[in-house]
């Protein structure tokens, strides 16, 4: 298996102390262990954090009083400060602006639906691939999020919908799509890590299924193909926003490493060894990308790589400060769907959420 290049590797300064988050269950118990602890004490906080959603060690009183406080001042350090949030669509987007303890900013976008409750999680603080249309990679690289860092923003939304926070009443939170601040697949190893920990049955984990999780990539191949041995029933969402490779290299900069025909491959790989459908995430650009012959290029592409496991999600763009480039007018948008559906690809327009709170996609910029 190729190694992934070093020039996505973010520095690792900043990453926040252990937490109980980072570690696997056995990890666990031998870190309570290390505590002079019993290990069962590991299963307790893992069912308070996981299960009940709490760090607040007043609320764990199954566990004596001299324990508790050092053992979650050793495995529950802090590790997000909320600095405000800005809610949208009548009260049900919220996004949250969270501080680590080193001063690094993300954002978090809880969004309510009829029928189920999506988390936008970052991944990165800033991103590294420098697509121009976006904001947070027209910000950088600041660095990556450990595990912990991922993993908290998930149980934070969760117990937001438990308690009722967003309109609507209590609720559970159902879907988490990685399409927050950063590359997934530029912190590999971590991400891997809180979706399982996302994803693992409780006390072990969120016990959020696997097939309601979504990871995008602007199409790191190597990092894809990784992915596709890990045995995970994630849905892979791919960042492609042109079908050919001139005006890709523009658009999403990685490209002149990994062409359209690779991307393609590699999720064609990662499709059939899941049996998922690929998601293809498009953001329409007036005059850049929206042409009725990139639509017919997009749907033969896709219908020649991927067959009938493929979805494209059309995004109209979403305004940023300083951009040049605006949404395509809908009647352009109505045409591009419809001659890729024409493809026999099946092509649909994301609803488009927090648009004026700077909460959509490719706008988080996390600015304190």
């Amino acid at each position: 298996m190729t190694a992934l290049p070093l020039v996505f590797d973010a520095p690792k300064r900043g990453l926040p102390p252990r937490h109980l988050a980072d570690l696997t269950a056995d990890q666990r118990k031998e870190a309570v262990a290390a505590l002079g602890e019993k290990s069962f004490r590991a299963a307790q906080l893992s069912h308070h954090y996981f299960s009940r959603l709490t760090v607040d060690p007043t609320e764990m009183t199954d566990i004596p009083a001299e324990s508790r406080e050092k053992l979650v001042s050793d495995l529950m350090p802090p590790l997000w400060t909320e600095l405000r949030s800005v809610e949208a669509d009548a009260g049900t987007t919220r996004k949250t602006l969270l501080r680590a303890h080193d001063g690094t900013l993300v954002e978090s976008v809880l969004m309510r639906y009829p029928d189920r409750a999506t988390l936008c999680i970052s991944s990165q603080a800033g991103c590294g691939m420098a697509c121009p249309f976006c904001a947070t990679g027209q910000g950088g690289l600041t660095r990556n999020l450990s595990t912990a860092e991922i993993v908290d923003q998930v149980r934070r939304g969760a117990a937001a919908m438990r308690d009722g926070e967003l309109p609507g009443g209590p609720g559970r939170l159902s879907n988490i799509v990685f399409m927050g601040m950063g590359e997934p697949l530029a912190n590999y190893k971590r991400v891997i890590e809180a979706v399982h920990r996302i994803c693992d049955p409780a006390p072990s984990g969120l016990g959020i299924s696997q097939r309601s999780v979504t990871v995008s990539t602007v199409g790191l191949v190597p990092a894809i193909k990784k992915m596709t041995e890990e045995n995970l029933q994630v849905r892979l969402a791919v960042s492609l926003h042109t079908p050919d490779d001139e005006l890709r290299d523009t658009l999403v900069p990685v490209n002149t490493k990994w062409n359209v025909a690779e991307v393609l491959e590699a999720a064609r790989g990662y499709a059939d060894r899941t049996g998922r459908r690929v998601s293809i995430e498009y953001a329409l650009i007036r005059d850049i990308n929206d042409q009725p012959w990139r639509a017919d290029l997009l749907g033969k592409l896709l219908r020649r790589h991927l067959g009938q496991l493929v979805h494209v999600n059309v995004i109209p763009l979403n305004p940023t400060p300083g951009s040049k480039w605006d949404a395509s007018p809908k009647p352009v948008e109505r045409e591009f769907v419809r001659r890729v559906n024409e493809q026999g690809v099946a092509c649909t327009v994301r609803d488009t959420r927090g648009q004026e709170i700077a909460a959509a996609c490719g706008q988080l910029a996390a600015e304190g």
